[in-house]
């Protein structure tokens, strides 16, 4: 399931992951859901073009304000949602079901995103979904509950802080988390009451001046200490003092239920802060270009009506 698939691209892009591990791509159910109609249509010609097929559907107020798959519980959400949304939510979804771990604030849908993958987990379901860093330490509107509350209920499998500037759209910098329904699953090593953090933020290189995008060898690095950690490789797992940390609950618990993974790999604190600002400024930078591009849509359409007038007179 992707709740906010836009093109497909995940499917594809999973479907090339099973494929290229034995299995069979056609015999997977995909659910998808959204809420740009034109992006809805590339979409579902995206999953043709690579002979796939699946329940993809679309309506105008997108998952979180009408889940066309509310019965559905998926084995795997994928997922690269809205960063920081706003004005998302209306009255009738303050008790919705959704919300087990606390109502989410209604001036930032993060957490509405994360409780929504969440509820559509099935029972061994795994979730993993990029979102903006100020998830992992924000604490406005409840937003520190409800990360509490998602710890404490031992479904946070890992956090990946990674690098700005990965994607073309904006420069602030995100991370990715995994959900884990089932922490003790069969055939892995037991992680109940433990959460890895992998700080990648300093990788990357530049491929232009406003984005970089992360090498073969880091990618493999990251996901090696995460499949170590799991116990799905022969390798052993070790912490890499400023890369990667184990974490017991209880620590977790002592830093407030903060999930940055730079206060637990060692990262100095000053440079904790230079993240922090980086988001802010980067969420300034690009509220600041929409307001100056809405600006300039408004001054076209007075000028197109002064026209209209002089041409009258």
């Amino acid at each position: 399931m992707d709740p906010a698939c836009g093109s497909c691209g995940l499917f594809v892009q999973s479907a090339r992951f099973i494929e290229a591990h034995g299995g069979r791509p056609e015999q997977i159910s995909i659910y998808g859901q959204e809420r740009n109609q034109a992006t809805w249509r590339i979409g579902r010609m995206n999953l043709a073009i690579h002979g796939l097929s699946g329940d993809v559907k679309y309506n105008e107020g997108g998952s979180l304000l009408d889940d066309e798959f509310t019965s559905v519980r998926a084995d795997f959400v994928m997922a690269n949602p809205p960063f920081n949304q706003s004005e998302w939510s209306t009255p009738s979804l303050l008790d919705d079901a959704r919300w087990a771990q606390g109502t989410p604030p209604t001036g930032n849908a993060n957490y509405a995103w994360i409780q929504h993958f969440l509820h559509h987990l099935a029972p061994g379901g795994r979730a993993g979904f990029v979102m903006a860093n100020g998830s992992l330490t924000s604490n406005q509107s409840g937003e520190g509950k409800i990360r509490e509350s998602l710890v404490r209920a031992d479904v946070v499998d890992c956090v990946v802080a990674l690098p700005a500037q990965l994607f073309y759209t904006t420069g602030i910098p995100v991370c990715l988390w995994f959900l884990d329904r089932d922490k003790a699953s069969s055939g892995e090593r037991d992680r109940r009451n433990e959460l890895l953090f992998i700080d990648a933020r300093q990788m990357g290189r530049k491929i232009s001046r406003t984005q970089i995008e992360l090498t073969d060898e880091e990618i493999a690095r990251i996901v090696g200490s995460y499949h170590a950690w799991r116990g799905t490789t022969e390798s052993d797992y070790a912490d890499e003092p400023g890369f990667c940390k184990s974490a017991p609950l209880e620590e977790v618990s002592e830093t407030g239920f903060t999930l940055s993974p730079g206060r637990y790999v060692g990262a100095p604190e000053s440079e904790e802060d230079e993240i922090e600002f980086e988001e802010r400024m980067a969420t300034l930078v690009d509220d600041l270009a929409d307001e100056m591009a809405e600006n300039e849509r408004l001054s076209n359409e007075v000028r197109l009506a002064l026209g209209e007038v002089g041409h009258e007179l």
